[in-house]
């Protein structure tokens, strides 16, 4: 006999606000972390786009405030000395940062915030905000790596070689991420596709990331 009358059925089911994510794009040199931010920005998905701190200098086709905020390092060595910063470190001879009351407003208004950074800064973010939701960017393998990387054509060839044995040495750290996507060849829509198809599953759990500054 049958007693499925006697199951005790839930009597309700409270909806929530799910928790604004703090997202890290990340993966070495070369993958298109730029390219897939940029096209998330174009396709107008509702994130909040942190704009990193930099020394380096402008390239032609940057605009500050937009790509990098360029700053002088007087004025980086300020930011650090009063904790202006989330993460920070020396990439190729430059620092780069994450400015920390930008992260923080746009989290508090409940909106998902997307940093695109390099693999020690997410590596740093990690240990500040474990919750945090790290997405590691890689192409097909190394080889392919290289080429991409010697295609830009932006660096001396001692600054490429050095781009190049760093971004060897980045793609064995992927165990410290939460994701990987390879970003194809010309499949840029594909793979942002698949950030948005993680970030939508990541605000579906019952246990959901709470990330705290």
């Amino acid at each position: 006999m049958s007693l499925w009358y006697n199951t005790p059925m839930p009597t309700s089911f409270e909806l929530r606000k799910p928790n604004p994510l703090l997202i890290v794009i990340s993966g070495p040199s070369g993958v298109g972390k730029d390219s897939v931010v940029q096209r998330m920005k174009e396709r107008g998905f509702p994130f909040h786009f942190v704009v990193t701190a930099t020394t380096r200098d402008k390239r032609e086709n940057e605009t500050n405030g937009k790509d990098y905020w360029f700053v002088s390092k007087d004025e980086f060595a300020r930011m650090i000395d009063e904790n202006e910063l989330i993460e920070y470190a020396i990439v190729y001879g430059d620092y780069k940062g994450i400015p920390k009351w930008e992260v923080r407003e746009a989290l508090a208004s409940g909106q998902d915030v997307v940093m695109r950074i390099d693999v020690q800064g997410a590596e740093s973010v990690r240990k500040l905000a474990p919750e945090a939701l790290l997405i590691f960017i890689t192409c097909e393998g190394e080889d392919e790596l290289e080429r991409r990387l010697r295609e830009r054509k932006t660096e001396t060839a001692d600054s490429l070689s050095l781009r190049i044995a760093t971004a060897r040495k980045e793609l064995q750290r992927i165990g410290s991420f939460d994701y990987v996507i390879v970003n194809e060849d010309f499949h840029l829509d594909d793979t942002v596709d698949k950030v948005r198809a993680v970030i939508s599953a990541e605000h579906l759990r019952v246990q959901q990331r709470k990330v705290t500054l």
